[in-house]
């Protein structure tokens, strides 16, 4: 009997192994990309692809799910990334505002920050614009003629990256907005309507009207190659340098090698011929930075941050 007990001990245990493995295989079941913005937009796009291509390498559905957050911001995605269990079947596509400013912001499920990067995989191409009837051709001319007339800024969220540059930039050109809104979307809509004078949005949301329209400079280091001629906010102002880049992020205490299937994808796709073919057709800037050099520029992003949040202070 005794020798029996030992042997059943033995094979339920061998059993349990067994089931306990094939439940740690990753992955098993759906998987959701959380974009906390409306569908059509580069990262939307782009994440799109990494899903599908999720799908096709490891047999089982990833999907899309989009989450915006309104003109405060993407944070209500995040928060949901941040409260789903930490195994990988929640994967957050994250602009750079999430891990940089997000925390700064009083919410409690994002402070401290609770991400960790599998990678960033975008920089937009993301620009300061004013319609095409606009009696100014460039920053200088927007702040000269800004000294003596109303003009209205259009952006995604104050809080956001993009809104605090384009703020500190006019600091440092010496005029300010006289108000700005928020909106769910920026497009050539928002500038023929007249409801705004400036917005900072996406090439891609006024590449239809491109033409049509004035673009005074783009966000970052980097000169877009569809607007060569139009300076970037950093020759305008070095200290204000800050690339809006895109990312894949999920729960800190996500196991390493569930991570690094999702990445095992994700590089693959975003290098790969057809997400190239995108970056030319919209000026965006599509690469895969991995997580080390993605914290490295994260903690840089929150010393310029911080240097824009004195400035504007003063």
């Amino acid at each position: 009997m005794l020798k029996f007990t030992k042997t059943a001990t033995a094979v339920a245990l061998a059993f349990a192994a067994v089931a306990g493995s094939a439940q740690a295989e990753y992955p098993e079941k759906p998987v959701e990309f959380v974009v906390p913005w409306p569908p059509g937009d580069l990262e939307d796009v782009l994440t799109r692809m990494i899903a599908e291509d999720f799908t096709k390498t490891y047999g089982v559905a990833a999907a899309v799910v989009n989450k915006p957050g309104g003109g405060g911001g993407p944070f209500p995605g995040a928060i949901e990334v941040a409260n789903a269990p930490a195994d990988g079947y929640t994967v957050g596509s994250f602009i750079i505002a999430i891990p940089v400013v997000g925390p700064q912001l009083g919410i409690p499920e994002l402070n401290p920050n609770p991400f960790v990067p599998l990678g960033n995989f975008l920089t937009y191409p993301f620009v300061i614009a004013a319609g095409g009837d606009a009696p100014y051709d460039d920053m200088a001319g927007l702040a000269e003629y800004a000294q003596s007339n109303d003009v209205v800024l259009g952006h995604f969220g104050a809080p956001l990256v993009p809104t605090q540059v384009t703020l500190g930039l006019a600091k440092e050109l010496g005029f300010a907005y006289a108000s700005d809104a928020a909106f769910d979307a920026l497009d050539c809509n928002t500038l023929a309507s007249g409801d705004v004078d400036v917005i900072n949005t996406t090439l891609q949301l006024i590449l239809p009207c491109l033409d049509d329209v004035k673009v005074l400079a783009s966000i970052g280091s980097e000169r877009i190659s569809l607007t060569p001629d139009t300076p970037t906010v950093t020759e305008l102002a070095p200290n204000l340098d800050v690339a809006l880049w895109n990312g894949l992020f999920v729960h800190k205490d996500t196991p390493q090698d569930v991570r690094d299937k999702i990445i095992a994808v994700a590089e693959k796709t975003v290098m790969s011929e057809r997400a190239q073919t995108l970056a030319a057709e919209t000026g965006a800037l599509v690469y895969w930075q991995d997580a080390d050099a993605v914290n490295a520029q994260i903690e840089q992003d929150i010393q310029t941050l911080g240097t824009i949040d004195t400035l504007l202070s003063e």
